[in-house]
C-alpha cells in the first residue's frame, strides 16, 4: 500500500529538517532538485555531472540542516552551492567549448543572469508534469520544439504534417500549459518568464 505524502507548513518542515528527520529531507529534495538540475544542465552540458553536482548540494545541506530557519534560506543556499560547483566544474575543465566559456563568464560577474537562470529552471519544474499531460500530438510538438529544439520545419518533416499544423499544436500547448500553470497558483512573474522562454523557441 502506498505510503500517504507528509504535509508540511512551512513552520513544521524547517523544525523537523533541524531535528533530522529524514521525511523532511526527503520533503525538500522532491521540492528542489529536479529545478537544480535544470540550473545545472546546461552549465555543465553533462546530465550525469549536473545531478552528482546537485546530490552533493544536498548532502551539504543535510550535514549543515541546524543552521536553517526558513524555506528561502535553504532555496538560497542549495542555488549559491550549485552556482558555486557549477563554476569549479568549468574552471577545472581542461578543455571548455564555447558555450561554457560563456556560461562561466557570465556566472563569476553577473548575478541578474544567476536571477534569470534560477526562474527558468523553476519555471521548467513547474512545466514538468504539465507537459505529460497534454494531448499527444500538442506534446510530441512542444518537446520537439522546446526539449529538442528543433526548428518548424523539421518537425513538420519527420512527423508529416504541415508547418502550420505544427504551429497549430505549438500554440494550443502554449494555451493549455499557461492555463494549468495559473491553476496551479504559478506567480504572474513565473508565467511571463514561461513566455518569454517560448518565444525563444525556433520557429
Amino acid at each position: 500500500m502506498k505510503k500517504a505524502k507528509v504535509v508540511y507548513d512551512e513552520d513544521d518542515l524547517m523544525q523537523s529538517f533541524r531535528c533530522g528527520q529524514e521525511r523532511a529531507f526527503a520533503h525538500l529534495f522532491d521540492k528542489y532538485y529536479k529545478s537544480l538540475c535544470y540550473f545545472a544542465n546546461p552549465i555543465t552540458l553533462d546530465s550525469q555531472q549536473a545531478e552528482d553536482i546537485v546530490s552533493e548540494c544536498f548532502f551539504k545541506l543535510w550535514a549543515n540542516k541546524e543552521n536553517f530557519d526558513t524555506l528561502q534560506n535553504v532555496k538560497a543556499f542549495l542555488y549559491i552551492s550549485c552556482r558555486n560547483a557549477c563554476i569549479n566544474y568549468l574552471r577545472n575543465l581542461k578543455r571548455r567549448n564555447t558555450a561554457q566559456e560563456l556560461y562561466l563568464s557570465q556566472l563569476e560577474l553577473s548575478e541578474e543572469n544567476i536571477l534569470y537562470q534560477i526562474i527558468e529552471a523553476e519555471v521548467l519544474q513547474a512545466l514538468s508534469d504539465e507537459i505529460e499531460n497534454l494531448p499527444d500530438k500538442c506534446r510530441e510538438v512542444f518537446k520537439m520544439l522546446y526539449i529538442d529544439n528543433m526548428k518548424t520545419d523539421e518537425i513538420a518533416a519527420i512527423l508529416g504534417i504541415s508547418v502550420k499544423t505544427v504551429r497549430g499544436h505549438k500554440a494550443r500547448a502554449i494555451e493549455l500549459l499557461k492555463t494549468q500553470l495559473l491553476k496551479k497558483g504559478v506567480s504572474m512573474a513565473l508565467l511571463l518568464s514561461f513566455l518569454f522562454l517560448i518565444d525563444q523557441v525556433r520557429t
